[in-house]
């Protein structure tokens, strides 16, 4: 497990607004490590983990967007039923709030990387350590 540096940008909510974003990225060499959008009637949330997260924040920045960072728990877990219940839990007895996360792996894969922003990332990685 480790920390790592989320980027909330906010952006209108229209066609083409992601692959224009995807696009600079690529151009830039900079790889999305996880992302997650969340839509609202005028605008969205795009949160993005990526492998050059100050350099991200300027690119966008300098386009116009609000971005915002945050720290959050890269967790990789094994791929099976439980495990992310078994972290839950022990937040939950460490009094420690999962604000949200977002995760992805597929069929056979033995891993997932799973990020989550809670209401304490020290204590959560105190708790976690070892899991």
């Amino acid at each position: 497990m480790k920390t790592a540096t989320q980027l909330s940008v906010f952006l209108k909510n229209e066609p083409g607004v992601l692959a224009s974003i995807c696009n600079a990225l690529s151009e830039r060499k900079i790889n999305i490590l996880g992302m997650s959008v969340s839509d609202a009637i005028d605008h969205a949330v795009l949160r993005l983990v990526v492998n050059k997260p100050e350099q991200t924040a300027h690119l966008l920045g300098d386009r116009g967007m609000l971005v915002l960072d945050t720290q959050v728990l890269q967790l990789s877990l094994a791929n099976n039923p439980g495990t992310l219940g078994k972290v839950a839990r022990k937040l939950a007895k460490a009094k420690v709030n999962i604000d949200y996360a977002y995760a992805a792996s597929g069929p056979g894969v033995s891993h997932q990387t799973i990020f989550l922003k809670v209401s304490d990332p020290r204590k959560a990685a105190r708790v976690l350590k070892g899991s």
